[in-house]
């Protein structure tokens, strides 16, 4: 079952206590194998509209931090690796807070040459993520590491998703149901400027055809978050499969699509495998 951090809801200011306790999260994160699932629609449209007699749901912080590990690292004993990753695996296990903060880990080993690890954080504040990410860096193996890319986003809901139901999104994109798939595909994407300059009914005609194209490949989900202002990328995408061909064949299909024509940057492209934290580290040698 994929791990899941349950929508918060915003709270009228005056209410907000610095202590306030979040909804669990539905599944466990202990270190085992993920699953095989089935997949989940690739469409990026969600639930309905949100009921405004409702309190709006609390958007989620989303950050993707890929490591490549020192040669140096790999020639040191392997008592003392094995210490290092112990330590690295520990301040993984501190912060998965239920309820809190979530932390997913993939091996890039063998599918891209400038990382070899990714780790997939998500929660609710910008401070909790700097201050974990802040303490993998201060473990041993922290410094044997460079973080050539890092992507940084957040949960908001698509403007285009009306009165279509996906289960891949959770409440309006409030929050998002990462992890039940073996492999994930990660990149940054920019749309041109002349897109954003188009009718909203011109855009929207040609996301109807995107995600008519995408809900041909049900055994892929997209997980869609937003960087505007807080990174350099508009949008980070993420599709979560079992099936990597089907991946492919989307992507390729995709390409012949009439919006094509406004994207205008959708790399680096990361092809992960979901694995538990420690094996994960075994992987780096």
């Amino acid at each position: 079952m994929a791990e899941f951090i349950a929508p918060k809801h915003e709270v009228p200011e005056p209410l907000v206590a610095a202590t306030s306790t979040l909804p669990s999260i539905t599944a466990s994160t202990s270190a085992v194998a993920a699953p095989v699932a089935p997949g989940r629609p690739a469409s990026s449209y969600g639930t309905a509209p949100h009921d405004p007699s409702k309190p709006p749901v609390k958007r989620q912080i989303v950050c993707f931090g890929f490591y490549k590990v020192m040669p140096e690292w790999r020639r040191l004993p392997a008592a003392e690796k094995t210490a290092h990753k112990a330590a690295f695996a520990e301040v993984l296990a501190k912060w998965n807070k239920p309820g809190e903060f979530l932390s997913l880990t993939y091996s890039t080993i063998g599918t891209r040459g400038d990382v070899d690890m990714c780790v997939w954080s998500i929660g609710y504040g910008v401070d909790e993520l700097n201050e974990m990410r802040s303490e993998l860096l201060r473990t041993p193996l922290g410094g044997y590491l460079n973080s050539p890319h890092n992507f940084l986003a957040m949960t908001k809901r698509s403007q285009y998703q009306i009165d279509r139901v996906d289960e891949s999104e959770g409440e309006g994109r409030g929050a998002i149901r990462p992890g039940g798939q073996k492999y994930i595909f990660i990149y940054p994407f920019w749309k041109t400027r002349p897109w954003y300059l188009l009718p909203m009914t011109e855009r929207k005609r040609l996301m109807d055809e995107h995600i008519r194209i995408g809900l041909l490949y049900p055994r892929v989900k997209l997980n869609t978050t937003y960087s505007f202002g807080i990174d350099d990328q508009e949008f980070v995408v993420a599709f979560e499969t079992n099936f990597p061909e089907d991946f492919l064949d989307l992507v390729q299909q995709l390409r012949e699509t009439e919006i094509s024509m406004y994207t205008l940057a959708d790399t680096p492209i990361f092809s992960c495998v979901r694995v538990p934290p420690a094996e994960m580290l075994d992987r780096l040698g």
